[in-house]
């Protein structure tokens, strides 16, 4: 998908089509039907490039405008900050789509990228620098009257940075797969996720090298050997070849350090005045925070939807989507219109695989059941009885992998068949009987596992699945919690990712216990050294019990009978 160069854009203005604008249209038409989209109002979009946006301390940034050749001038802006780069065929599935819809839209590399002035410090400077974006942006005589803010991930970040100081032309926020504290919640000192922070840190580290996609996936291996440096305050000098502040500091400072306090913007969420359209998956890497910032918004009375679907951070749905809430929710607001009639919340269901709408999130008329664990590998409703406690032995050196569910990496993520996970020896499992009728759950999965390690410091890592007709074990949600004091007996409370899940008449209910999945989750050494420093390895001996003073369970949301 090759943009309209400024050669291209000429010609096409005196009639003619350059190979560059051929490309550009069957470019429209393969996103079209990539995101599934309607028809477009025109296929003849053209770019102006490099626009100067100079923030208060005088660095310039640089913009792209996208419009339709005719007409463009005062339409509707929908506005994308991003450090990514503003060409190439993200840009394309995020820009093109819009801009022959109705929107005309500009696209800003984040300070210190992408030829954009300054250094690129993440999540430090995107407060100042997008507000003064906005500034800038409803003074241009082209913008027309309105602006929509949209973009996931970080792109959706930057949106939440303002939005406690939106101006009055806009009007709607579109933020996709993210969260108002973007990267906090991975730093949970009892819970610390290794992957998705590191290897954004190796990535936008090398993002503006010659062919740096490309090189991506070259080095994905030599990435993946990185997290396993000891001690890990080394590791991007393993991945890039030189250190990363970005890496150090996450290795450095957890959630709650004040090294953090000026990139959380969980507090603005109450206090944005534009309705708010998000978008989620059920396997992306920010969901817990996303559905922390719409009850937010939905508890301060704001007019805000939500929609999840099956997918992880990077699948295909979750732009096309993106696309659908920016042209139905954010351009009807745009124009001053209703959109299109729909209950706050609209989930896709797996196991019934199919869309369904609620008037709230967690939706009503659910209630925790629980399910114990038993000997010989049981899960039942049922209280236990006394049994001896299962076991199992945990090597960081040799460390339980991370499969499926949550992941940075494209193509890792998602529901995928958990055999191999399941056959190794330091994973257990639990499985209820052949179910006699459907079992509904919607909302949010706990866990209560009484558990103790030969050692003092452990992890304990759960995750849910649902087991087929034909045995294949599919993950649905999972979680982990890093215990101290894990000598004793003690009940780790692991809250795993929230689901929407119907497991079908013939199936069973299959929950895993473990002590890790990495490299999704860093490993835990067993010897209570700091993350970044610790050197030594030690091997752990685990048990997990289920007896009448030690109930073992999974809290299932389960449908209530009406």
């Amino acid at each position: 998908m090759t943009d309209l160069d400024d050669r291209a854009s000429a010609a096409a203005a005196d009639g003619g089509r350059t190979p560059a604008a051929q490309r550009a249209g069957a470019g429209s038409r393969l996103v079209q039907r990539l995101l599934r989209l309607r028809p477009p109002l025109t296929r003849d979009v053209v770019v102006q490039r490099g626009l100067r946006v100079p923030m208060p301390d005088g660095t310039v940034l640089l913009a792209d405008r996208w419009t339709p050749r005719k007409g463009g001038d005062t339409l509707p802006t929908a506005l994308i900050r991003t450090p990514y780069g503003r060409r190439g065929p993200m840009v394309a599935l995020s820009a093109r789509p819009l801009a022959e819809r109705g929107f005309q839209v500009v696209v800003q590399s984040t300070r210190g990228t992408f030829r954009s002035g300054g250094d690129f410090d993440p999540l430090r400077h995107e407060r100042e620098d997008g507000l003064a974006t906005l500034e800038w942006l409803v003074r241009q005589p082209w913008c027309g009257e309105t602006v929509v803010l949209t973009g996931g991930s970080y792109l959706g970040y930057v949106q939440w940075a303002v939005a406690d100081r939106l101006p009055p032309q806009v009007k709607a926020m579109i933020p996709v797969v993210t969260e108002s504290a973007l990267t906090l919640d991975f730093l949970r000192e009892d819970a610390f996720e290794l992957e998705t922070p590191f290897g954004w840190g190796v990535m936008v580290a090398g993002q503006e090298r010659r062919a740096a996609k490309l090189r991506q996936q070259l080095e994905a291996k030599r990435t993946h050997r990185a997290q396993f440096t000891l001690p890990l305050n080394q590791a991007d000098v393993a991945a890039i070849g030189r250190r990363s502040q970005y890496i150090q500091d996450i290795l450095a400072h957890g959630r709650d350090d004040a090294h953090w306090t000026e990139v959380d913007h969980r507090a603005r969420v109450a206090e944005v005045n534009v309705p708010v359209s998000s978008v989620g998956g059920w396997y992306d890497l920010f969901l817990p925070g996303q559905l922390r910032d719409y009850r937010a918004l939905r508890a301060a009375g704001h007019p805000a939807r939500l929609t999840v679907g099956p997918w992880t951070h990077t699948a295909m749905g979750v732009f096309a989507e993106a696309a659908t809430q920016t042209l139905e929710f954010g351009l009807a607001h745009a124009r001053g219109e209703q959109p299109p009639e729909r209950p706050p919340v609209r989930l896709f269901v797996t196991g019934e695989e199919t869309w369904r709408d609620f008037e709230s999130w967690p939706p009503a008329g659910y209630a925790p059941q629980r399910f114990h664990l038993h000997p010989a590998a049981a899960l039942s409703p049922g209280e236990p009885s006394e049994s001896a406690p299962d076991g199992y032995r945990y090597d960081p050196v040799d460390p339980t992998p991370a499969v499926g569910g949550v992941r940075f990496s494209p193509g890792l993520g998602g529901r995928v068949d958990n055999a191999s996970l399941e056959a190794r020896a330091d994973v257990l499992t639990y499985s209820t009987a052949v179910l006699e009728e459907d079992v509904e759950v919607v909302g949010e999965v706990e866990a209560e596992i009484w558990f103790r390690s030969s050692l003092p410091h452990a992890d304990v890592f759960v995750r849910l699945c649902d087991v087929d007709g034909k045995g294949r074990s599919t993950n649905l949600c999972d979680g982990l919690i890093s215990l101290t004091g894990a000598d004793r007996i003690t009940r780790a409370d692991v809250r795993l990712w929230p689901t929407a899940h119907v497991f079908r008449r013939g199936h069973r209910v299959r929950v895993q216990v473990s002590s890790g999945a990495f490299p999704r989750y860093a490993r835990n050494p067993g010897t209570g050294e700091p993350r970044a420093t610790a050197t030594t390895l030690r091997a752990a001996d685990q048990q997990v019990f289920h007896d009448p003073a030690h109930p073992s369970a999974v809290l299932l949301p389960v449908r209530q009978p009406n």
